[in-house]
């Protein structure tokens, strides 16, 4: 009984190990063949703030940590990042934030992730 109850519990270590080196605790991301680890390694290794995870062919996926300011220091990072393409920010409404160059229009969404990522939806430029 003994023998069975240390099985287990080697058992138990193991896929604790497992879902905590993978990330697996972290909640689904909404970009197709990515993984939660995938995602923060490319984040970590890194010397943006914010990197890029996914072009889609329609969007371009962000991710970025947050710090003291919470979503407003990515609202920062994302207004940045869209000006240093010619684009003017013209309002935040909800977790969107709008821009305009030359009459179009760009709207960048903005998601907490978990408590400490932030994803970044941009229509492409």
């Amino acid at each position: 009984m003994k023998k069975l109850a240390m099985i287990f519990c080697v058992l138990i270590a193991i896929f604790a190990a497992v879902v905590y080196v993978n990330k697996l605790y972290y909640p689904p991301l909404p970009v197709e063949g990515l993984s939660a680890k995938e995602a923060i390694d490319s984040l970590n290794d890194s010397d943006s703030k914010l990197t890029q995870i996914e072009d889609d062919g329609e969007f371009l996926w962000y991710l970025t940590r947050v710090d003291d300011k919470g979503i407003e220091s990515a609202d920062d990072k994302v207004k940045q990042l869209v000006a240093a393409k010619g684009w003017s920010f013209k309002e935040k409404d909800g977790s969107g934030l709008f821009f305009e160059k030359d009459g179009e229009r760009l709207i960048a969404t903005t998601q907490m992730w978990t408590g400490e990522y932030v994803l970044i939806q941009v229509m492409k430029f």
